[in-house]
């Protein structure tokens, strides 16, 4: 396994190593032995699925604020995303910027998001399916989301507004400009 380094020092893209035979495939998608290589070590309370049926599909941009913060672990298991996180942290140099990169089920890839970044993606394919590790519980009350397409943003998203496959909730989220500062920054 091989950790990544992108534009966010503390966001990590996570390469693991597939063994294949005549059998199919194996691999390792985590371990413990990144200890030593992260800043901290995530605890896994809760496993996440979804299922999105159409392409254009988009989840997000969501996070939780303290005390129910979740640091999350996702991998598209079956067709491809559009990948995107966006820096929460007032203060921050990166406040409101955003790292994006495509993940595929057969790339070997995933994206390890600290707890203050908004996560959210978008479906490049019918029928994909995401698997999440979480750090927390879900918690409604913690729970908070930015307009996946706040022009402050500018992310370029490969959906097109009208197009763009939502949620009532994820409809109802407000821009960045609106959001209280849930995180801080410390240097």
């Amino acid at each position: 396994m091989r950790l990544l380094d992108t534009p966010f020092e503390d966001v990590k893209v996570i390469e693991f190593d597939a063994f294949s035979d005549e059998r199919g495939l194996f691999a390792e998608t985590w371990s413990e032995s990144y200890s030593g290589q992260l800043d901290e070590m995530p605890v896994w309370v809760q496993d996440s699925y979804s299922v999105s049926r159409n392409k254009g599909t988009v989840r997000g941009l969501h996070f939780q604020t303290p005390p129910a913060e979740q640091i999350k672990l996702a991998r598209p298991v079956k067709g491809s995303i559009f990948e995107v996180v966006v820096d929460v942290r007032h203060g921050s140099a990166t406040f409101g910027q955003h790292f994006s990169m495509v993940l595929s089920a057969g790339d070997q890839r995933q994206l390890l998001i600290p707890a203050c970044y908004a996560h959210g993606f978008c479906t490049l394919e019918d029928d994909t399916e995401v698997f999440y590790k979480l750090s927390g519980l879900y918690s409604p009350e913690n729970y908070y989301g930015i307009q996946w397409n706040d022009p402050a943003l500018n992310i370029n998203w490969p959906v097109k507004a009208e197009d763009a496959i939502l949620s009532e909730k994820d409809r109802q989220l407000r821009p960045l400009a609106d959001l209280p500062p849930v995180f801080e920054y410390l240097d």
